[in-house]
């Protein structure tokens, strides 16, 4: 553990690990050699110097050696005349830059060995140039963790020059204020947080010097903009746009403001204390999952992405005079949205803002010191990784993805946030119960369906939609009711939902016994599983699989259709019940058992949908409600009717046939297409298909319709009760 320090705004140790200062920031030197270690330490430190990515510059730590990007620890350290002759060699040779710069050099003790820190702060008369091995005095500048020649790239040494007389905002001094004007208790409170040595120095002016929080001019010291906004009573004094506002409203856009809050203070104060707001109104759910003794758990927002956006906000905003508005938070039922002014630096393109960007340029910061002492504290991530653990965190809370927008002016840069799912939807039930109490049913209306429309993938949309048909059915004696379509995917159920007025939703769960729990006694729920099983006692093929078999082997006017045009085969003859017990346990002994009981084995496919037949068998045989309203359809039987009783051309794995089956159902319901798109931007393609989905929709358009008819008209029933028969509608059904 490294000693404290009374030279060193950071913690030494903190330096080692990249713990608030970027790798790129910093560069190891296992050994002092003032032949080869001492030239190539110079031109670091006219690299920092110059300062071209606007970080602030760096450091360069003699004795430590490097090991995959890391300090390799323990150090190698310095014997104690190595590193006078360092310091006396680094002094002498830096009056040989032009123009001439002097680092901090700290000798510090790590464990029982001494190693050189030289810190390196960017530079107030940039740019610098150093000699190379030939002599000559070139322009050094960092490019990730490598100092390079910029006259060797045209682009940098002019990026260099143009920052020749461009102090970063942040960095330059506010000569209306006074040093004064900083509280001391503040920047000790500091330093102690970073646990920097430089807290044990006495005079405060001398921590002032140290921290460049203070600049002379002439002959008195005034303030840097950095030091007024995070160590000042109130900044607003000089920088009317340095607090933050957190309005949160009642309703969505438009609606009643609930409450608003602004947040003064020093930067530090305003962002933890907009944090704690933010996180005692970030409600945290636990919800045990049926059939599983696990819990699920989830934030309206989660707290790393609100942090990263925050910080993101008040980091690369700009405060000088032309910018008085406070960085913004909107709080709706539904979102998150964080506003600063203006917006990105030039260079960075709405394409460098999503999941994975690429060749996203490194673009010089906008306040080098903001985002320094952000970093210190913990409160900041490094260049380019703040994005992706924004997206990391929303995903990881099962959170829509977040978005990031400016416009073309570059005036403002905003972060929505989506909130979960079910947050968004417990939300809006909570103001639909307020505005019913008060006598607004339209309005009441109008808020459940906005949230619907947003959330169509929440595991409570169903009840959204049960509360949408209850209040537009107020005065009805009938109940309505919603139809379901389910079908088996690599994920578990996938379902889709519609409503009386061909409003939908959608979700896949891990059990069928989930999407009963979610529906009620009117409800219909039409699956594509095999309900009511052939066994021992009974071993006759069932008559609905022949009859739909025989159906999807002609054409319109009942005549055979050659093999390739034929979907008979689609058709998969239902298992013995004495089969289920085997899966998970491999086709042939499946295929052994089902031929003891039936006479035939079982093929590929069905073998592999058997842990669903047994699932959906256990609950109907055991479960009232789900005897009651769940029935069994065919999706090529339900194409077949919708098609005026003519099989699909294609199979359903083809994108012909695929093009096929969704020119029917928008033909039907008008939504297919626009909601099949929705649906493919929420699911991989691995777990939930697209046929799954045309599936799914074709049962529940078939649920949805007044008029039913079944194979056989008479149903049978097996040992256990259940029917077995398979449901369809005729094509002149319409949502």
């Amino acid at each position: 553990m490294a000693s404290q320090t009374s030279i060193l705004p950071v913690n030494v140790d903190h330096l080692l690990h990249h713990r608030g200062v970027e790798s790129e920031r910093v560069e190891f030197k296992a050994s002092w050699d003032a032949k080869t270690t001492g030239p190539q330490v110079l031109r670091t430190i006219c690299a920092f110097a110059n300062d071209y990515h606007n970080l602030n510059g760096g450091y360069v730590v003699i004795g430590v050696g490097e090991r995959d990007g890391r300090a390799a620890l323990p150090p190698v350290g310095l014997a104690e005349s190595q590193a006078e002759a360092a310091q006396k060699w680094i002094r002498g040779h830096c009056n040989r830059l032009d123009p001439r710069y002097q680092p901090t050099l700290s000798p510090e003790r790590v464990g029982d060995r001494v190693v050189l820190v030289v810190w390196v702060p960017a530079s107030d008369v940039r740019p610098h140039r150093a000699p190379a091995s030939d002599g000559a005095m070139r322009y050094w500048v960092r490019l990730g963790s490598e100092t390079v020649d910029a006259e060797r790239r045209g682009d940098l040494l002019r990026g260099l020059i143009q920052q020749t007389a461009r102090v970063p905002w942040d960095d330059r001094p506010e000569h209306t204020a006074r040093v004064e004007d900083m509280r001391e208790a503040k920047v000790r409170e500091f330093l102690r947080e970073v646990r920097s040595g430089l807290l044990d120095e006495p005079d405060v002016r001398e921590i002032y010097r140290r921290m460049r929080l203070i600049m002379r001019i002439n002959d008195h010291e005034v303030p840097r903009h950095i030091g007024l906004l995070f160590f000042a009573g109130d900044p607003c004094e000089w920088f009317r746009g340095a607090k933050i506002e957190v309005v949160q409203f009642a309703a969505d856009r438009g609606g009643d403001v609930q409450e608003e809050r602004v947040f003064g203070g020093s930067l530090l104060d305003q962002v933890k204390d907009c944090l704690n707001y933010i996180q005692n109104l970030s409600v945290f759910h636990l919800q045990k999952q049926q059939s599983t003794m696990r819990a699920r758990s989830w934030r309206a927002y989660p707290l790393v992405a609100v942090r990263e956006a925050l910080m993101n906000a008040v980091y690369h905003r700009s405060y000088d005079v032309d910018q008085p508005d406070p960085t913004k938070v909107y709080l709706y039922p539904s979102r998150m949205q964080m506003a600063s002014y203006p917006g990105p630096v030039p260079g960075i393109r709405p394409e460098h803002l999503t999941r994975n960007p690429k060749d996203v340029p490194v673009a010089p910061a906008r306040n080098r010191r903001i985002g320094e002492l952000l970093k210190e504290l913990g409160l900041a991530e490094g260049r380019l990784s703040g994005l992706p653990k924004i997206y990391a965190a929303m995903a990881a809370n099962g959170s829509p993805a977040p978005r990031f927008d400016f416009d073309e002016e570059r005036t403002y840069f905003q972060v929505t946030l989506p909130a979960h799912p079910q947050y968004a939807a417990l939300s809006a039930a909570r103001d639909a119960a307020h505005l019913r109490v008060a006598g607004n049913q339209q309005d009441a209306y109008r808020r459940i369906e906005t949230a619907l429309a947003t959330n169509r993938g929440s595991p409570d949309a169903p009840a959204m939609l049960h509360e949408m048909a209850a209040m537009r059915a107020a005065d009805s004696p009938v109940e309505p009711r919603l139809a379901w379509g389910v079908d088996g995917c690599k994920k578990g159920w996938f379902y889709i939902a519609i409503g009386e007025e061909g409003e939908f939703c959608y979700g896949v769960v891990g059990s069928l016994e989930e999407i009963v729990a979610k529906a009620r006694v009117r409800d219909r729920i039409f699956v594509d599983i095999p309900i009511g099983l052939p066994d021992k006692s009974r071993p006759e093929p069932r008559k609905c699989d022949l009859e739909a078999r025989w159906l999807l082997n002609r054409d319109r006017n009942s005549k055979p259709l050659p093999p390739s045009k034929a979907r008979g085969a689609s058709v998969f003859p239902a298992p013995a019940r004495e089969t289920l017990e085997a899966a998970g346990l491999g086709q042939p002994r499946a295929s052994d058992i089902n031929r003891a009981a039936v006479g035939k084995g079982v093929p590929a496919q069905l073998y592999h949908i058997l842990g669903k037949i047994r699932d959906a068998d256990e609950l109907l045989r055991h479960d009232g409600k789900a005897s009651t309203i769940v029935r069994e359809v065919h999706p090529e039987l339900c194409f077949w009717a919708f098609n005026d009783k003519h099989p699909m051309t294609n199979k359903k794995s083809i994108r012909a046939g695929q093009d096929q089956r969704l020119a029917i159902l928008e033909k039907i319901w008008p939504s297919a297409r626009s909601a099949t798109e929705e649906i493919c931007k929420e699911y991989l393609r691995e777990d939930v298909a697209k046929d799954d989905i045309f599936d799914a929709m074709a049962a529940a358009i078939t649920a949805k319709a007044g008029a039913l008819n079944a194979l056989p008209e008479e149903p049978e029933f097996d040992a256990e009760g259940l029917p077995m028969q398979m449901t369809w509608t005729s094509g002149e059904t319409r949502v």
